[in-house]
């Protein structure tokens, strides 16, 4: 592999991790709007510039492929149910000054990854990988003494996210006609929830010309965007290198709540933050050696 080539996956990743970390910055400018107005727009404005690109690039094959198979559609619904859930509870954590919250669910995921593979997947793990899933409980645990509660939203979202993830790399399909088959199964959902507001008189979908309008269509487009970048990287770079740079998003998400947006950091709540980033530390070197480890020579 050449010098260029993993500097271009690097700096693909970073791309999609920055715009992924900065997204709290983004959607806190639509405050005003509620989380299902933004989801139903951020659904049908990506639906709209992933088929203009599509387009573009000639690529529909791809997804009449994938009309083909039917058990690979049907998993793809449930892991766009799953992605659409995933952005809803994120807006929600962004609308309720809960970003941290968010963060802690974002920095679990990987975490999550590692039980699922055990679960359903029945990977064996090694002793670094029960290290860090043993380190998360105890965050998890300390999280519900210092609130009295389960950090819910931290565990849906790391849920939300790390099942979407385990459906999703059970369908071969690319990134960009994925991403436009999953917004198709969102929209109906959508288009119910927008008839529905119209009922009342309340318009969810508008081009009115303003800021306002400006920023829910781009939410479509940076929705694209990142997720464009990223399959750019995964086929630039081992699974290790993407591993270590999926961590800036929670990363950028945590700096921005704390010292952005000015949300309480307890005691507590560090702890259980230190407890998590320890055990993503052993699982980094634990994937670090699963994919730098040289193949055994054919006897």
């Amino acid at each position: 592999m050449s010098s260029r080539l993993p500097l271009a996956g690097i700096s693909y990743g970073l791309l999609a991790y920055l715009i992924w970390g900065f997204f709290p910055l983004y959607f806190r400018q639509l405050g005003h709007i509620s989380p299902m107005d933004i989801l139903s727009n951020r659904t049908l404005w990506a639906f709209v510039f992933v088929a203009a690109l599509l387009t573009l690039r000639r690529r529909w094959s791809k997804v009449i492929g994938v009309f083909q198979a039917p058990r690979q559609l049907a998993r793809l619904s449930l892991a766009a149910l799953l992605l659409g859930s995933n952005w809803l509870g994120f807006l929600w954590a962004v609308d309720h000054q809960q970003v941290v919250a968010a963060s802690f669910g974002y920095f679990l995921t990987p975490l999550v990854n590692v039980l699922l593979g055990l679960l359903v997947l029945k990977e064996r793990l090694n002793g670094k990988e029960w290290l860090a899933i043993g380190l998360a409980v105890v965050a998890v645990i300390n999280e519900l003494i210092a609130l009295g509660t389960l950090p819910w939203i931290s565990l849906f979202l790391a849920a939300t996210f790390g099942t979407y993830g385990l459906l999703r790399k059970q369908v071969p399909v690319d990134a960009l006609s994925g991403l436009w088959l999953e917004t198709l199964a969102m929209l109906p959902v959508c288009l119910i929830y927008a008839a529905w507001q119209g009922g009342q008189g309340h318009a969810v979908f508008t081009l009115a010309g303003d800021l306002t309008t400006l920023l829910l269509i781009g939410a479509g487009i940076i929705t694209a965007l990142p997720l464009m970048a990223f399959a750019a990287a995964t086929q630039r770079l081992d699974l290790a290198m993407v591993g270590m740079l999926m961590y800036i998003n929670p990363t950028l998400q945590f700096l921005t709540a704390v010292y952005l947006f000015d949300e309480p950091m307890q005691t507590s709540r560090l702890i259980s933050f230190g407890l998590i980033w320890l055990g993503l530390l052993f699982y980094t070197v634990s994937m670090r050696q699963k994919y730098r480890r040289p193949p055994v020579a054919a006897k």
